[in-house]
């Protein structure tokens, strides 16, 4: 008994006094987290995606120069606005998903939340910066076209950012992610530019609407297919965990390069220029190789890097295939 009293005093002493070498307030099992770097918050942004905001822009451009009436400054403020909601949404993805633990099992790139590196506070803090931003730019809009409804359509894609994961039933939890993406990233920027610079819409917008609008679907569902399992036993329903991987990928090539193709050809009939629009095949099918055949998260961060690209060229070229 004696023995026994003197190493439980021994062993109590031991831990006393590693509770004084530790820093005060962290406790002996928890793992300190890593501090963000330059890279995390820029990481945080997604900056291999963030051509999806500079393409439908450009192709609205393009578009309006089809009808003489394009405006270089309303189009740039089209830009902010695109360019800035997104980055908004990024972080506010990042804060949602990390505060719901979503984030917790993540086998791509690591997010400020959810490996603990930035407070929840501060994340927020920043998206809501860019969606003022990019209200600010929409703002401008108004003032120049006295399209003053338009407040009604910027104020309803800051909540469709927000929702996105955020507030208690985020739609991109229920498989309706890509359908945000279709609309904003297709339809609403692209089209939403060639309409403040003209008051009107013509057929050069809508189908490059469409094209621009089915690449971003791809993206997302590249993203979405490299979380399936993480997502699925997080709850997130997204598209890719709702129909399985095999259908998801066949999806995904659909989108990202037989409607695209398809699109650019139609326009090529009107455009010869827009031709060049092809070459944009060049990231577009080795993405889509490695979503086929590719087993690792790694490959599938690559084939989304590639998706992105793909994006921003189609986009760009597409622009200047109607401007020409």
């Amino acid at each position: 008994m004696a023995r026994a009293a003197q190493r439980s005093k021994q062993k109590s002493s031991k831990q006393q006094a590693a509770a004084k070498r530790r820093r005060p307030g962290v406790p002996p099992t928890v793992a300190k987290a890593p501090k963000p770097t330059l890279g995390s918050w820029l990481g945080a942004a997604r900056p291999a995606t963030l051509g999806l905001s500079i393409a439908p822009v450009a192709i609205g451009y393009g578009a309006a120069t089809v009808a003489q009436q394009a405006d270089l400054l309303i189009t740039l403020l089209c830009l902010a606005v695109a360019v800035f909601l997104q980055i908004g949404a990024n972080f506010a993805n990042d804060f949602s998903d990390g505060v719901r633990g979503t984030d917790k099992h993540r086998v791509g790139p690591s997010r400020l939340v959810g490996s603990g590196a930035v407070a929840p506070k501060t994340v927020l803090i920043i998206a809501l910066v860019f969606f003022a931003l990019a209200a600010a730019a929409g703002l401008g809009i108004v003032v120049l076209t006295q399209y003053w409804w338009l407040l009604a359509v910027g104020a309803a894609a800051l909540l469709a950012a927000w929702f996105y994961t955020g507030g208690p039933k985020p739609y991109g939890y229920y498989g309706l992610g890509e359908v945000f993406v279709f609309l904003f990233f297709g339809l609403a920027a692209t089209l939403g530019t060639m309409f403040v610079n003209t008051g009107a819409l013509n057929q050069e917008a809508e189908f490059g609407a469409y094209g621009i609008g089915s690449i971003a679907v791809a993206v997302l569902m590249i993203n979405n297919l490299r979380d399936r399992e993480q997502d699925k036993a997080a709850g997130k329903r997204t598209l890719a965990v709702l129909i399985g991987s095999v259908a998801t990928k066949v999806l995904i090539v659909l989108a990202l390069v037989v409607v695209p193709g398809a699109i650019t050809a139609l326009l090529q009939l009107a455009y010869s220029a827009v031709g060049f629009a092809f070459f944009a095949a060049i990231p577009a099918i080795p993405a889509a190789i490695i979503v086929i055949w590719g087993k690792t998260a790694p490959e599938l961060v690559t084939a989304l890097k590639l998706a992105g690209l793909t994006g921003l060229l189609w986009g760009v070229l597409v622009a200047i295939g109607l401007i020409v």
